[in-house]
């Protein structure tokens, strides 16, 4: 599956479209990540047990767009876009949306 950021793909023709695709996944805190979280503020810098967390989200709110384009038939995912949002206390969803496209060269 050939994902892109961009409208077209190099050295392709779009031949036709075939929808909206997402994927999505809500993750939410662990009280040892809270804790070492809440120290970090104290003397700032990164708080890596986060910055993983989201790491892993992306991957999997990736592979699940990939997965719902796969079902369509789709050859390529274009205007691929990340969203994220609080949804509750602790809790962040990712959110990767595209077009998924059929492909001729």
């Amino acid at each position: 599956m050939i994902i892109t950021n961009t409208e077209y793909v190099a050295n392709y023709e779009i031949t036709h479209m075939l929808g909206l695709v997402t994927g999505n996944v809500v993750r939410s805190k662990h009280v040892g990540r809270d804790i070492m979280a809440g120290l970090k503020t104290i003397v700032g810098g990164e708080i890596r047990g986060y910055t993983e967390m989201m790491s892993d989200a992306r991957t999997v709110a990736q592979a699940r767009l990939v997965e719902e384009a796969e079902r369509l038939g789709a050859d390529a995912i274009v205007n691929v876009r990340f969203t994220t949002s609080a949804v509750a206390a602790g809790m962040s969803e990712i959110l990767a949306y595209g077009t998924a496209v059929k492909l001729a060269k």
